[in-house]
């Protein structure tokens, strides 16, 4: 799989302050990677360097072979970017916006509206070419974006959270539609604070805190090798400590099993937690939950369980 973007000890720093600190990543054409992570991680500051709109402190950052900065035109020709803010121009109509955007790329009027009429089609918004932009439900403007991140048929395609504010069936709706653009050979770049929109979209996805990268990998590797594959939530009792509640339900944990405790729940994480489960005395009021682990898991072991503001 040959290589579309390179990050080799890519660095921002803003006066004393470093946003990302020495991250190096590479991305595979034609593969959806994820960038996870809280608040104030650097995941934002990374893809405004990617797409140009931040200058690069230190470190090399190149994009289909080329250095961003010094080929700044020729790689935003080239890639398309889809905002988490809708700036949609609402002046416009739907296929206005399509058409008004295509200018910025240079392209002829006549090719942009054929472009611009199948990428409606697309992304199912066909039916709606004449409508005002406030005529959209949330799900269709996001729709709307990714055609209009489409417009100049780009190699990489730049989503920041695609998905926010929209329902499950909007979701799954978008979701498709990357799956399809990925069939085609584009290649996507993420950002999300959705877990599962990570796990199902994501050939492989880098967790960030600090500015940092903390673990690269598939979705499946990094729950398998930081989360196990089960979990065993256990609710604390009022007033009840980690300590207390191990000795409420007998105090043994078997061998390879790791237990974090939050502010009110107790973590079990194993391969097998059926072993953990059976050589446990539960109360049969205590609230306890047995799932699968999942990519939240990971995240939070990793990044920790506090509110980020």
């Amino acid at each position: 799989m040959s290589v579309v973007l390179s990050a080799i000890d890519l660095t921002k720093r803003f006066g004393a302050f470093t946003a990302v600190d020495g991250i190096s990543f590479d991305v595979g054409k034609g593969e959806c990677f994820g960038f996870l992570g809280p608040n104030g991680a650097g995941k934002t500051t990374t893809m405004r360097m990617v797409t140009n709109h931040l200058p690069v402190t230190e470190g090399s950052l190149s994009v289909l072979g080329m250095q961003v900065m010094a080929h700044a035109r020729k790689v935003k020709a080239r890639i398309g970017v889809v905002p988490q803010e809708n700036n949609l121009d609402t002046d416009l109509e739907v296929l206005e916006n399509l058409l008004i955007y295509s200018r910025y790329h240079g392209i002829p009027s006549k090719v942009a509206r054929e472009r611009a009429r199948e990428l409606l089609d697309f992304v199912q918004l066909a039916d709606h070419a004449d409508s005002p932009i406030e005529q959209l439900s949330g799900g269709m403007q996001r729709r709307l974006l990714i055609a209009r991140g489409l417009i100049n048929q780009p190699e990489i395609l730049i989503l920041d959270e695609p998905t926010t504010g929209l329902d499950p069936q909007a979701r799954h709706v978008i979701w498709h539609k990357l799956r399809q653009l990925q069939s085609q050979d584009v290649t996507l770049i993420i950002t999300t604070h959705y877990m599962e929109e990570a796990q199902q979209l994501c050939d492989r996805l880098v967790i960030m805190d600090h500015g940092r990268i903390l673990i690269e990998g598939s979705p499946a590797d990094l729950i398998r090798k930081h989360a196990g594959s089960e979990v065993v939530e256990i609710r604390l009792r009022e007033d009840e400590d980690r300590e207390q509640c191990l000795d409420a339900i007998g105090g043994v944990i078997p061998e390879g099993t790791e237990v974090e405790c939050s502010a009110d729940t107790l973590f079990l994480y194993s391969a097998d937690t059926s072993k953990v489960i059976t050589s446990l005395t539960l109360d049969t009021d205590r609230i306890v939950l047995h799932r699968p682990a999942t990519l939240e898991d990971v995240f939070l072991r990793l990044t920790g369980r506090d509110l980020r503001e």
